[in-house]
């Protein structure tokens, strides 16, 4: 099933879901899509609700007139508003990077509407290395003509942070992540996103802490890929220090972010639905 939903201001934003039983939604990161999660979607096989919903601004959904409203609030507040269309009361948050920044805003705005949460490779902390890297390509159109060239391209700038990865994967993640223009590869997402990371990253950097902490009344899995330049070992130690009951998984091979169908993420997400329905009312 798939559609398109009406946010408060007018903007429509896909959604799709698959499967059933306990509901999980599914929110990518920065620049991503609802194609990000077709990895775990596999691994699960049906076995719960997956829900996915792409946020304003990326591909399949509307562009934003005004891109200072490409903020962390505003798709939290989007979110809430989905899950009022959807008729849910309560749902498992699977937040890759941006995506578990918005859990967190939704954690201090409306604790009431999550059941659990995972955050795939990010945390209250970003590190600056992490976001300097993005920096070198948000809102930058590719070079390359065909998916097969972006591919050589993505395998060789971030093949050191996920080695082993295939060809054929990595394919895959170029057909993802660009789209094919009538002369090559054109961004999947609104360009004008850069314009509202700069002018977030102008501002003193907030204490994100408080966010995470307000995560306490819902079982919590970390997933941090090992070789993650956004997500540090520190960062997850602070977490775990601050939450002993922490799910943490770190996979190996992977850089920012995990494709979420790997055995470690697989096994987190799993222990982290049997606390969720651990707590549910009988």
């Amino acid at each position: 099933m798939s559609g398109r939903f009406t946010a408060p201001d007018g903007i429509a934003l896909a959604w799709e879901e698959e499967g059933e039983g306990l509901p999980l939604l599914c929110l990518p990161g920065l620049t991503r899509n609802a194609r990000d999660f077709d990895d775990l979607a596999a691994a699960l096989g049906g076995r719960h609700r997956l829900i996915r919903l792409t946020m304003r601004g990326r591909k399949g959904s509307d562009r934003d007139p005004d891109p200072r409203n490409y903020i962390v609030p505003v798709e939290a507040r989007d979110v809430l508003a989905f899950l009022d269309f959807l008729g849910l009361d309560r749902v498992v948050v699977i937040g890759t990077s941006r995506g578990g920044l918005i859990a967190m805003v939704m954690a201090a705005a409306a604790p009431e509407r999550l059941a659990g949460v995972l955050l795939n490779d990010i945390g209250p902390e970003i590190a600056p290395e992490g976001l300097a890297r993005i920096m070198t390509y948000l809102g930058r159109e590719p070079q390359a003509r065909s998916h097969a060239e972006a591919a050589a391209a993505l395998k060789a700038n971030m093949g050191a942070e996920f080695p082993g990865l295939s060809d054929e994967r990595w394919l895959l993640c170029a057909q993802r992540w660009f789209d094919a223009g009538p002369e090559g590869l054109v961004l999947n997402y609104d360009p004008r996103l850069r314009e509202a990371v700069e002018a977030s990253s102008a501002q003193p950097a907030p204490d994100m802490w408080p966010l995470f902490d307000a995560l306490a009344p819902v079982p919590v899995a970390v997933v941090r890929g090992a070789n993650s330049d956004l997500l540090t070992p520190e960062t997850v130690a602070r977490m775990q220090a601050r939450r002993r009951d922490l799910i943490v998984a770190e996979v190996p091979d992977r850089g920012h972010v995990p494709f979420l169908d790997e055995p470690e993420s697989l096994a987190a997400l799993d222990a982290l639905v049997e606390r969720v329905r651990g707590q549910m009312p009988v």
